[in-house]
């Protein structure tokens, strides 16, 4: 046993990088570090050889490790600073410069690019808790609008590698393109924790190291979401038809083809920052769409004589877009309609109900409703940061959907009024089909008011 601790220690001397002996006959060669790729290889090859000599033969296997100028991590060059004084040092990506917004977190496992093209995060930074994120790239089917609208992306770890076929380009290269900054090996589930104990919080994030983290924190101080009116910032500006048909793929629901055979629905739609995918399911039912401007007035929407009037989601603070609730109590009653996220809370007012800010507000894709008519559970995809306080809803509202997670308000029927609405997603499809039964019942409610008329 001796000889051979002793012809070991001759062979790791010969070599001077012999690292590990896993056995006699098999061991593993670690090189001290070296300068370039090239004469890595020179390194590994040499040394190689040296140790197949002075082993005899029975070296298998050699590991060469690149040298790096200090540190092997990427080097952390941006930050985020919360009004809270907290500072997040991070790794820069995507673009460069200084941003202000409020933090939330997304809990969604998949589907970066859609939340990330959903206008309803405009104003706000977007931490994942999935922490790999960019594996799958960008590619140009799965966009929910035309560009991107949330103001950062702050993410765990970025893939260094893209593999999906339908991919165009990088997560950096688009958010380059896009004018938004990504911030990378930033301690995601830390930043969580504080947002979930603390409540969303105002954020700065830069790449500009000549700014103090006091006069960052500052500016994160100075500024708020709330009463901020950021639909007429998203929504479009002239009114559009959106006349796109949809594939089989999108008709999954068998209903659609029997509901398209009775002729098609107008619907006008409220553009509080609409998402193509809401757009798509209702033309899977056969519904021929006019999408208008957030401030478009209602008399205007009535002159057209829709069958149905769709108010969409949008993003930040209902209560700082009287317009959008004046509007819809006009619509009220003449024609059946619908909301969805921003549309429900704007709808939520126009009943004469009120809304609140909710703590870090709601944002995934997995959050469980139950619909209270029948006890049916849906899995939800949300975004939103307000709710619809049911204890300040008119007699005659019904409160048909409540979140699991909170108790709070997830969906309204106003008979009277012909109105129902829904606080979250259901073209997202987490379920993946469980909310899609809501485009359904807005379609009978349009069949409905045609055959009375």
């Amino acid at each position: 046993m001796h000889a051979l601790q002793t012809k070991l220690q001759r062979s790791a001397a010969a070599t001077s990088g012999v690292a590990d002996v896993h056995a006699s006959c098999s061991r593993q060669v670690v090189l001290a570090p070296v300068l370039s790729r090239a004469s890595g290889r020179q390194a590994c090859q040499a040394a190689r050889q040296a140790a197949v000599r002075a082993s005899g033969g029975r070296v298998r296997n050699v590991v060469v490790r690149a040298a790096v100028s200090g540190s092997p991590f990427p080097k952390r060059n941006a930050r985020l600073v919360l009004e809270d004084g907290s500072v997040w040092h991070a790794t820069a990506f995507g673009a460069s410069g200084t941003e202000i917004g409020e933090v939330v977190f997304n809990t969604s496992l998949t589907g970066y690019q859609e939340i990330m093209t959903d206008p309803s995060y405009k104003g706000q930074f977007v931490a994942f808790t999935c922490p790999h994120i960019g594996n799958v790239g960008i590619n140009f089917e799965d966009m929910e609008s035309t560009k991107c609208h949330l103001g950062a992306i702050i993410v765990r770890d970025l893939s260094c590698a893209v593999s999906n076929y339908r991919s165009k380009m990088t997560l950096d290269e688009y958010c380059k393109k896009e004018k938004v900054i990504g911030l990378a090996n930033v301690d995601t589930r830390a930043l969580t924790k504080v947002l979930r104990e603390t409540g969303c919080l105002v954020g700065v994030v830069t790449t500009d190291a000549s700014k103090s983290d006091e006069e960052l924190v500052n500016m994160a101080k100075s500024w708020t979401i709330v009463g901020k009116d950021l639909l007429s910032v998203v929504s479009c500006t002239e009114p559009y038809e959106w006349g796109k048909g949809t594939s089989d793929e999108w008709e999954f629901n068998g209903r659609t083809k029997a509901t398209k055979q009775q002729g098609p629905f107008h619907v006008v739609a409220y553009d509080f920052g609409i998402k193509t995918n809401i757009l798509r399911r209702l033309a899977s039912f056969g519904c021929r769409i006019t999408v208008v401007p957030a401030t478009y007035p209602a008399s205007e929407v009535l002159k057209m004589n829709p069958d149905g009037v769709f108010f969409s989601n949008g993003p930040g603070d209902p209560s700082a877009a009287p317009y959008a609730v004046d509007n819809a109590k006009h619509i009220l009653g003449k024609k059946p309609v619908f909301g969805i996220c921003m549309g429900h809370q704007v709808l939520g007012q126009a009943f004469g109900g009120k809304t609140f800010k909710l703590k870090f507000g709601h944002h995934g894709g997995n959050h469980p409703i139950r619909y209270m008519p029948t006890g049916r559970v849906e899995i939800s995809a949300q975004n939103h940061n307000f709710a619809v306080d049911p204890a300040t809803l008119p007699a005659g509202v019904e409160v048909t959907h409540i979140n699991l997670n909170d108790g709070t308000c997830a969906g309204m029927v106003y008979k009277d009024k012909k109105a129902m609405t829904i606080q979250y997603h259901p073209e997202a499809s987490p379920g993946p089909h469980d909310a899609d039964v809501c485009f359904e019942q807005f379609v009978d409610m349009m069949r409905a008011e045609r055959v009375a008329a």
